[in-house]
């Protein structure tokens, strides 16, 4: 079915089982910067469902490259135990290993102590992004910074890798020396293109010195980095052809952490194109003549397979849905693509989590990053009959997670469709792909031989006359509606009614207090539709609660579209034509005059009536998502798989 996807690749010796790989990605696994069990088990799992490359995240090569308080570490030989033990249980799989070496140079985000780092980079060139005004590097520093990268390269090859990667991407240290607008030297490590690549070139050479003939050495690299001060793809390029002679492949990325606009394109969200990077990088296929990799939004082996026929890439990175389905590989060269649970590209639970310091994980797959944990799924010592009130995502993992302990699940749901609150969340502007959730879990039903009650409401009499052995309640929420002071002169609904057909004016104010992706998504929906959208919103910002590039990418298309935001705003009510805020911050009062519309997206409020009835029946009372407190759809389904494992 795939038959460029499973052709196999050898590169200085190491042989490629497939084109898919897993790209460097931070974790947040390891807790002392060195390889634990949590982060074996995490890779282990991935090369066990069939992927052909893990290339691990970054591993710092000196001292000032800790730009997170959770950096691994590669600059005492005290890594190499640890990395030894990854490199033996990916190899186990028949899967290629190679790690990244890194050094963010002005790109720092933290410190482990809350101090300001001193940071530093080719010149005094300030970060936009995080407000870091760096220090020019000097050449003893310089220096020093290169050996790092080849006694780190040394430290990982003698543990087992297979080889390192480069990061040369998004702006960090190698491409800051590259890109002339940031690296304004004028001594022998800048100027001339020469120059510019001179730190690269000779990091290179250092790193083939400290290893053998055998080991992969490859680049990632930005192939532009979308942002008016970043690299572009002509001297990306340029520079990847002159350093050719010294590097197995190239691995292309997109994008630049110094600047908000060039940073979503680290880990893209859905409202980005799928495989959007792969033209970029058939230029560089087309220029060189050793293997180029692509990554960016390539979620389904089939969009993969398009991307290797054409001749765009020579590999191709998934690591996202590798994230979601470690098992895709696998279930792909089976043929069974029905099977495979696809990234909907949500960023929440993956990036967004890194973005708050915490594990890896997955909306869908829960088990992603607690490896450890959920790595089995005991099987029921007696066999059960288990109901579950509610459709929703919990709902539905949580029979999803009975039925495979060997229980016989039915599930209830009120509505035809399942889904609950996402069959509305895919009708947003850009997050169409949220519905993927759904799709994905009705067949891990089907799968799982779950019995299914559509259009039931399920009462207190139907719980008696059923008599299960145990209830998990998934019965969610609806939209929260407090009593506001209006005078009916202005229509207002709440943001489920406007998704479900209500018309609007052309005047329109989204009160918005969760700050998430609603009510941006409302007003970028109703402005499209010709409507004057002034958003409301009760945080700092628009998106405040929402993973970075997420929020972003929603910001940028507000910009774009003349939304109005109003932060700090608190709806207070209407009266005539005019809708009244509260300044959260100074309690004075906001008047938005001439509006006709008012839609809330103020949250919701728990359905949970029938959990006294049942406790009342006796019956073992199990309650996750929604119906337990109001949350998102990663609490959900994370609840929805502790409720299945419990009953």
């Amino acid at each position: 079915m795939f038959p460029h996807l499973f052709q196999p690749l050898t590169i200085r010796g190491a042989t490629l089982k497939n084109r898919i790989m897993s790209t460097g990605h931070d974790t947040v696994l390891p807790t002392d910067g060195t390889v634990n069990d949590a982060l074996i088990a995490y890779h282990a799992a991935r090369a066990a469902g069939g992927v052909g490359l893990i290339v691990t995240q970054v591993a710092g090569v000196h001292e000032t490259a800790r730009y997170t308080a959770h950096l691994l570490m590669a600059t005492e030989d005290a890594c190499i135990p640890g990395y030894r033990a990854l490199a033996q249980a990916v190899h186990a799989h028949g899967t290629v290993i190679v790690s990244q070496l890194f050094h963010p140079g002005r790109e720092i985000m933290e410190s482990a102590d809350g101090l300001l780092a001193v940071a530093y980079a080719p010149s005094a060139s300030p970060n936009e992004r995080f407000h870091v005004m760096p220090r020019a590097l000097d050449e003893d520093l310089i220096a020093e910074i290169i050996a790092g990268y080849a006694s780190a390269a040394r430290r990982i090859r003698q543990a087992g890798f297979d080889g390192v990667e480069v990061v040369a991407s998004h702006g960090y240290l190698p491409a800051q020396f590259l890109n002339p607008r940031v690296n304004r030297r004028t001594d022998a490590w800048g100027g001339s293109e020469a120059n510019r690549r001179r730190f690269l070139s000779d990091v290179l050479q250092a790193i083939r010195a400290a290893t053998d003939a055998t080991c992969i050495i490859g680049m990632r690299i930005s192939a532009g980095e979308r942002d008016d001060e970043g690299l572009t793809i002509p001297e990306a390029l340029a520079a990847t052809q002159a350093l050719e002679p010294l590097l197995d492949y190239v691995n292309i990325t997109t994008g630049t952490s110094a600047s908000h606009g060039g940073a979503v394109h680290i880990a893209p969200p859905m409202a980005l194109a799928p495989a959007y990077v792969a033209p970029d990088a058939g230029s560089f296929r087309k220029a060189l003549n050793i293997p180029v990799f692509v990554a960016g939004r390539i979620n389904q082996p089939q969009e993969a397979e398009a991307i290797i026929a054409s001749g765009k890439a020579d590999v191709c990175g998934m690591t996202r849905a590798l994230i979601a389905d470690p098992d895709m590989p696998n279930k792909a060269r089976a043929g069974a693509l029905d099977d495979i649970r696809a990234c909907i590209g949500c960023n929440q639970a993956c990036i967004g989590h890194f973005h708050r310091g915490l594990p890896v994980s997955c909306i869908q797959r829960p088990e992603t990053g607690r490896e450890l944990i959920w790595s089995s799924l005991p099987r029921a010592e007696s066999p059960k009959r288990i109901m579950v009130i509610g459709g929703g995502p919990c709902g539905m993992k949580a029979a999803v997670t009975a039925a495979r302990r060997g229980h016989q699940v039915t599930l209830y749901d009120a509505a035809r469709q399942l889904g609950g609150q996402v069959a509305l969340a895919q009708l947003l502007p850009g997050r169409a792909e949220f519905g993927g959730l759904s799709t994905n879990l009705q067949r891990e039903l089907a799968q799982a031989g779950v019995s299914l009650r559509r259009a039931t409401r399920v009462t207190p009499d139907l719980i008696a006359r059923e008599s299960p052995d145990a209830v998990i309640l998934a019965t969610g929420a609806l939209p929260r509606r407090p009593d506001l002071p209006c005078d009916g002169v202005i229509s207002v609904l709440t943001a489920w009614d406007v998704l479900q057909g209500a018309k609007t004016g052309t005047r329109v104010t989204v009160a918005d207090w969760r700050a998430d992706w609603i009510g941006p998504g409302l007003a970028e929906l109703l402005t499209r539709q010709g409507a004057r959208v002034t958003l409301a919103v009760t945080a700092t910002h628009a998106g405040e609660s929402l993973p970075l590039y997420v929020r972003d990418t929603l910001a940028a298309s507000l910009h774009r579209l003349g939304v109005t935001v109003i932060p700090y705003a608190r709806i207070f009510g209407t009266a005539g034509d005019t809708v009244f805020l509260q300044h959260t911050a100074s309690g004075e009062a906001i008047e938005l005059p001439e509006q006709d519309t008012l839609v809330l997206s103020l949250g919701h409020a728990p359905q949970d009536d029938l959990a006294p009835a049942i406790r009342a029946l006796g019956i073992p009372l199990h309650m996750a998502g929604d119906c337990l407190a109001p949350r998102t759809a990663e609490e959900a389904v994370y609840e929805g798989l502790k409720a299945g494992a419990a009953v």
